[in-house]
């Protein structure tokens, strides 16, 4: 009597039976497309995937197999057409953390959720200087930032500055910037940075000196080729306001290796004093007309808040310490000038 309906279950079980099995393996499938992890792990550290501005999809697939960056390159590309990714790539500088899966990389991708590049500007002396570290850190080639930089009428309508003072607008120091940022993008950055550095307070410090803004940085890059001392700069930038509020030729040796292009020297010769230059402070006064190279915060600083003294001269101290010593007389400057000379003698250093 029972046999019957026993049977008749039977039947019924193996197709739902069948039929979970196969709903069980889609969802493995699909589990296994998905959101399997995908991104393989780097034995160098961060793994970074570059979408160049410009390329597409093809390109992306192309660097994804040379850095070996997934364990199935099959799975990404089906749900990269599921997502339509082809028609939505991104350029950028994207982290590949290991064990993303497929769709957690295409949302990074679509979505363009790249990495920020951390890097410091150091400081420069020559515009060629700025552009090669710009495009070491940056996408963008060192042509066209130089191009804008010798743009006199680009920097005059965005920045107010030209072709000579526009290295005022670099302040050196960490930077934290997109990959893809472009060159007009990051002198845009650099005068945000500059803004924020000229605070009302320093504004209204460079007015009681009776400088403006690009006149604090070109004094600054002098103090800052003069030394790397902390303590002497807001003394030597008070020698140097001494000497421009007296009408005295600054006499800075720094402008006058700017002027013959070499920053090697460590002897200045009267010969380089003759050097035909705006940037020759023994021939010229006043402040030459551009910075020799570009000041940081603490130059800067130094030339807001300088040393309040009598001093009119100074110049390094024997023996390589990197101070210097200061006088208020030209006698005085001489005898400390004759003991720096004559260490160098000792030394044997002629230029």
């Amino acid at each position: 009597m029972t046999t019957a309906p026993r049977s008749a279950f039977r039947r019924l079980l193996w197709p739902l039976l069948v039929l979970l099995l196969l709903l069980l393996g889609g969802l493995g499938a699909a589990w296994y497309v998905l959101w399997k992890p995908n991104v393989r792990p780097s034995a160098f550290g961060p793994a970074y995937l570059y979408i160049r501005t410009g390329t597409g999809y093809a390109a992306v697939l192309d660097s994804l197999r040379k850095g070996e960056l997934l364990h199935d390159f099959g799975t990404f590309e089906q749900v990269a057409r599921w997502r339509d990714y082809p028609r939505q790539v991104q350029p950028g500088r994207y982290l590949l953390k290991p064990g993303l899966s497929n769709a957690a990389l295409l949302t990074l991708l679509a979505q363009g959720e790249q990495d920020t590049v951390a890097f410091t500007l150091d400081a420069f002396k020559y515009k060629p200087q700025l552009a090669r570290q710009v495009a070491r850190q940056l996408e963008t080639d060192s042509v066209p930032l130089r191009q804008l930089l010798q743009n006199n009428a680009y920097l005059r309508r965005r920045y107010q500055l030209d072709t000579t003072t526009i290295l005022t607008l670099f302040l050196p120091g960490p930077y934290r910037l997109l990959w893809n940022t472009s060159a007009p993008q990051f002198l845009d950055s650099a005068a945000a940075m500059h803004r924020r550095f000229w605070t009302t307070e320093r504004r209204r410090r460079a007015d009681s000196l009776g400088l403006s803004p690009v006149e604090v940085h070109v004094l600054a890059s002098i103090v800052q080729r003069e030394t790397a001392k902390k303590e002497d700069k807001p003394l030597i930038a008070g020698t140097y306001l001494n000497r421009l509020r007296r009408g005295m030729r600054l006499q800075a040796d720094p402008t006058l290796l700017w002027a013959i292009g070499n920053f090697g020297v460590r002897r200045v010769l009267n010969r380089d004093k003759l050097v035909d230059s705006p940037y020759n402070t023994y021939k010229h006064k006043g402040l030459p007309p551009g910075p020799i190279t570009s000041a940081n915060r603490q130059s800067l600083d130094a030339v807001l808040k300088p040393a309040r003294h009598d001093y009119l001269f100074f110049c390094a101290r024997p023996g390589g310490s990197g101070y210097s010593d200061f006088a208020a007389t030209f006698t005085e400057h001489k005898k400390n000038a004759r003991r720096y000379q004559q260490w160098l003698d000792s030394l044997g250093v002629k230029r």
